[in-house]
């Protein structure tokens, strides 16, 4: 298979992204069920230019609840920021410009922001993001500090990899079916093979083990080039990553070692080698 580079969607959107997938993972989430004919609403933005999605799903419940969920291999504190500024978006795409001048109030979906974790680095079964420890302080700005938050937005971030709240996975099997997926990958990466080959042995192990068969023998070639422009990004991010920790060891190694710290002492602090202490 080769990727193919105008490709710009991604696996978990192209999945979940009709009314019948959604209701089977909100309600899974949610522990609740959604009733075959409730409407759904699929609004999710995208840049028009380049076709691109922006944000990775957003729809509505029976015009009253506004939904967005993200994906996620890795956990950025941030999301809640990013979240503010989609679902500012979507009120505006919901509510027309001129209704919003109305002098009467006009009614709007409540939101619930919702992030699914599927990377390889541990994650609890489930976390809170609030946008408000994002907050500076204003202690001696204000007269009262005992005001509540003119201002909060909270993200429920749930872990998805195989192994973990199990009692959501069970109850979607989309969502099972892409955990096993993901995980077959993780797997063979982990077991040292390149990227091309970890995402040939997980498509091919996934269809010989009926896990979205359909699905990955109608959308195949599509489907690898989602996954290995993915993970392909997730690859530099880590090099990156590395690349700064290891910069930044290299920093406090150098200041320990002019304070007079012993090498001993500096590999402890930073876990460089005695030989990278020494050429420092």
């Amino acid at each position: 298979m080769k990727p193919n580079k105008k490709h710009k969607d991604s696996v978990f959107s192209t999945l979940f992204n009709n009314p019948d997938t959604l209701r089977e993972l909100y309600s899974a989430i949610e522990g609740i069920t959604i009733p075959p004919d409730m409407p759904i609403g699929i609004n999710t933005l995208t840049d028009v230019l380049i076709k691109e999605k922006i944000n990775d799903l957003s729809f509505t419940i029976d015009n009253r609840l506004v939904v967005l969920i993200e994906h996620q291999s890795t956990i950025s504190e941030n999301l809640p920021l990013r979240l503010l500024e989609y679902i500012g978006k979507i009120y505006g795409k919901i509510v027309s410009s001129k209704r919003r001048y109305h002098s009467k109030l006009v009614k709007i979906p409540r939101p619930e922001f919702i992030v699914l974790y599927n990377g390889n680095d541990p994650f609890s079964d489930y976390k809170k993001l609030h946008l408000s420890d994002a907050f500076m302080d204003v202690q001696g700005l204000k007269l009262s500090e005992s005001d509540k938050l003119p201002l909060e937005l909270i993200a429920h971030v749930y872990n998805i990899n195989q192994g973990h709240n199990p009692e959501i996975l069970k109850k979607s099997i989309t969502l099972d079916s892409y955990s096993h997926l993901i995980s077959k990958i993780w797997e063979y990466r982990n077991s040292g093979l390149i990227l091309e080959e970890a995402l040939e042995l997980a498509i091919k192990y996934c269809v010989e083990n009926n896990i979205l068969r359909d699905f990955l023998k109608k959308h195949g070639s599509e489907v690898y080039s989602m996954l290995y422009d993915e993970y392909r990004i997730e690859d530099e991010i880590a090099v990156i990553k590395e690349e700064v920790r290891e910069e930044r060891d290299r920093t406090i190694a150098k200041n320990a070692l002019a304070e007079g710290y012993a090498p001993e002492s500096v590999q402890r602090i930073t876990g460089l080698s005695l030989e990278e202490i020494a050429k420092l």
